[in-house]
Order: structure tokens, then C-alpha cells, then sequence
């Protein structure tokens, strides 16, 4: 066997390795959930209704391994005024640190939504379908003295008037770093 037909073979089983990966890439792509496919669940999430008044949550945040890292309840006081809102979230984490953030948010056409808060980098986007809110923002995350710029890809579904459940996934520069559960109740 010549030396070209050695590379030759090489080349091709590159190329088809390449190929499988792209494929595998694109129906990873693919397999994405999109907020659009839960349009027909009830209860409808309407989140000037649900997030207006007094909202409770508790949650933990699970590293990429799925060790629970931290344990916390968000004490929220919402309003709304037309098409604005504002979400004052206060964070009480099991090390005993406390944390406050105030959204403040637009609802745009067509189930979009806008919002922005101090630790948010630029302007968070989600869209309401169905019983679900997606919604993607950069957060400013303090670790050890340091800021990181964290993406986050956060889902919310709606279980019924009072109940709520959310799940975010935390990733930096497509690395998934790990993930938010929250159930949030919503107060008489």
C-alpha cells in the first residue's frame, strides 16, 4: 500500500468522523425544546397575573455533577402597571447570605417578553406559550470575590393557579456549569 493510499484512508475516515459529528451536532440542535411546543397546555401562564401580588420560592442549585451546592428561598413582591412589571426577588441562601434582585420587565407583542435588572448583562428575552415561559439572560454570578457573566436558559410551567415550577440551566461559552430548580407559590 502506497503512502497516498495510507492518507487517503486516513482523510476519509476523517471526513466521516467529521460527518457523524456534525450530524449528532445538528440533532442535538434539533432535539431542543422549543417554547412554542407547549402552546396548547393549560393553564395558560399569564405572568402579569401570576407574578403580581406576593410570590414564594424554594430552590437549589445543583453543580454539573448534580451535587446540591445551595439551598435558598426567593421572598418576590410583584406588581404591574399595563405593560410593565417589576419583580423584587429577595434571596435568603442556607449559608445564611442574603441577595436581592429587582427585575423589571415589558411585555412586548405576540407573548414576548423584555426584561433587565443590575446583575443581568444587556437585556433578558423570553416568550409564554401554553403553561410555559422560556427565557434567556447573562448574569453577573459573584464566586469567591470574582463576577462571572453566566448564560442562563431558564424554563418555567405553570401547574396551576398557585403552583409553578422552574428549571434554568447555567453555561459558559457552551460549557454547562449546572442548573436552578424552583418551585415558586403564589400567596393568597
Amino acid at each position: 500500500m502506497t503512502l497516498a493510499h495510507l492518507l487517503l484512508g486516513r482523510a476519509c475516515r476523517l471526513l466521516a468522523a467529521l460527518a457523524l459529528g456534525l450530524g449528532a451536532l445538528t440533532l442535538a440542535g434539533c432535539a431542543s425544546p422549543r417554547v412554542e411546543q407547549y402552546s396548547a397546555e393549560r393553564p395558560a401562564l399569564d405572568l402579569a397575573a401570576y407574578f403580581n401580588g406576593k410570590v414564594i420560592a424554594h430552590g437549589i442549585f445543583q453543580d454539573r455533577s448534580g451535587l446540591v451546592v445551595k439551598r435558598f428561598t426567593v421572598e418576590m413582591d410583584c406588581r404591574w402597571e399595563g405593560s410593565k412589571g417589576v419583580l423584587d426577588e429577595r434571596f435568603t441562601y442556607s449559608d445564611g447570605t442574603k441577595q436581592r434582585r429587582v427585575w423589571t420587565l415589558t411585555k412586548e407583542a405576540d407573548g414576548r417578553y423584555t426584561g433587565t435588572a443590575d446583575d443581568v448583562v444587556g437585556v433578558a428575552t423570553g416568550r409564554t406559550a401554553g403553561n410555559a415561559f422560556q427565557w434567556s439572560y447573562v448574569l453577573k454570578l459573584p464566586v469567591d470575590g470574582s463576577v462571572y457573566e453566566v448564560s442562563f436558559d431558564d424554563w418555567m410551567f405553570l401547574v396551576d393557579d398557585r403552583v409553578m415550577l422552574n428549571r434554568a440551566t447555567m453555561s459558559k461559552f457552551g460549557v454547562r456549569l449546572g442548573e436552578v430548580t424552583l418551585s415558586f407559590q403564589k400567596l393568597p
